[in-house]
């Protein structure tokens, strides 16, 4: 029988069980190392070997996974501390409405379905586009997971740009005079206390299911516009 705080073990299970496995592991590596130093040992073949990945990753994998995909002039052009994008072989017409409809209640987020639906989110894809899910509200949640409240909209132009509090703001640019799509995502970091739990906990999963969004997105977008 499911149950609301079953449910939300669950989500909370799969978003952060990976996370918190491997900051356990990078901590223990971490520590092994320093305490060995302090005593004058070398470090274990393992922890040594942990600890320089571990560095490989906050000074060279940590700042490609935040800006994947983007140009300097995606990340010129605005003061996100995230910035991903991707090239869509098809003009912005024919990607806005696949972006103007996400959201669990309506055509997905295009992403990884069966790891969404392992956390119990409940997530159908949608591989059309539908025309009655192509309006948002300011203030409208945008559904995560069917006992979550959802991520209010914070701005909506057609065509253009859509935000989600506590995300950011995805935007559509043409490119190649206006027969491909810039389709960009970009995001704040949340400050203070939340600063180490997101980084701690959601940032990896969290570029893992944006990236495969934002290929979904060109997948679907590149195929319908090779219709005739």
């Amino acid at each position: 029988m499911r149950t609301p705080i079953r449910d939300a073990a669950r989500a909370f299970a799969v978003v952060l069980g990976p996370s918190v496995v491997l900051d356990a592991a990078a901590g223990a590596a971490l520590a092994s190392t320093v305490h060995a130093l302090r005593r004058h040992h070398r470090p274990s073949r393992g922890a040594a070997l942990a600890s320089g990945l571990i560095g490989a990753y906050l000074a060279v994998g940590r700042p490609l996974m935040l800006h994947w995909g983007a140009t300097c002039e995606d990340l010129e052009t605005q003061r996100a501390q995230s910035t991903r994008a991707v090239t869509v072989d098809a003009p912005p017409e024919a990607v806005w409405p696949w972006l103007a409809q996400i959201g669990q209640d309506r055509a997905g987020f295009y992403s990884y379905e069966w790891l969404e639906n392992l956390a119990g989110c409940e997530m159908r894809n949608a591989e059309r586009v539908d025309p009655e899910w192509q309006r948002r509200e300011v203030g409208e949640p945008v559904m995560l997971h069917p006992a979550a409240p959802g991520l209010p909209v914070t701005i909506f132009e057609p065509g253009r740009v859509i935000g989600l509090e506590g995300w950011g703001v995805f935007v559509i640019e043409p490119a190649a005079g206006g027969s491909r799509t810039r389709l960009i995502a970009r995001g704040r970091i949340p400050r203070g206390s939340a600063t180490l739990f997101y980084r701690g906990l959601l940032e990896i999963p969290h570029f893992v299911m944006q990236r495969k969004m934002l290929l979904g997105i060109k997948q679907r977008a590149e195929a319908a516009a090779a219709q005739p």
